[in-house]
């Protein structure tokens, strides 16, 4: 048993120089939202997601050609899409089969009071439900009713709650002020507005 595993952990040691140099000097070459601005959207044959051997993937629209007209955000895939579908620059359809169907979009923001220094979360239904059904988050992923969600920050970085979507589809949790947006106290909100002016 002593030998295989001596023999299995040589055999790993000598791999791993080949894989670390593959990467090249880079640590984080494996991840693609980290990618430099002159290479992030690359088209298709290039993304290191498509085929590139693959004739079909060369008739894909690149992302760049498809993002350009649209509003720059600093993270994700670096559009805007809420800015884009207020702006009426895209359309989405909203079921597979009726391409008449419209939204049922709720106009009502929640304040969730949160511990310590950090602002108040808010969170906007309209800007959701411009995009997805109830059905999309309830009650699968939050019980729609008063106090029957704990929210917690760990449990969205592990990908639940809103870690469902933010950070894999919608802006990342790394935008802290994009949800921790509502000041402690009135007299804070009064000040900015001033501040504004």
């Amino acid at each position: 048993m002593f030998r295989f595993v001596s023999v299995t952990l040589a055999a790993v040691m000598l791999v791993m120089p080949l894989t670390i140099s593959a990467q090249g000097k880079d640590p984080l070459s494996f991840n693609r939202l980290m990618a430099d601005p002159e290479t992030r959207n690359a088209p298709p044959p290039d993304d290191g997601i498509h085929d590139p051997a693959n004739p079909a993937t060369d008739m894909l629209q690149s992302p760049r050609e498809a993002f350009g007209p649209l509003p720059d955000a600093n993270a994700g895939n670096y559009v805007d899409w809420v800015k884009a579908l207020q702006e009426g620059l895209i359309h989405p359809r909203y079921d597979l089969k009726d391409p008449d169907m419209t939204p049922t979009v709720m106009d009502l923001d929640i304040v969730r009071e949160v511990k310590g220094s950090m602002p108040d979360v808010v969170f906007p239904h309209k800007e959701h439900t411009e995009w997805l059904d109830c059905a999309n988050c309830h009650p699968a992923i939050f019980i729609p009713q008063r106090g029957a969600n704990q929210l917690s920050m760990a449990a969205i970085l592990m990908g639940e709650q809103c870690g469902a979507c933010h950070g894999r589809v919608a802006f990342p949790v790394t935008q802290c002020r994009a949800c921790h947006s509502r000041s402690k106290t009135p007299a804070d909100d009064a000040a900015k507005k001033e501040e504004a002016k």
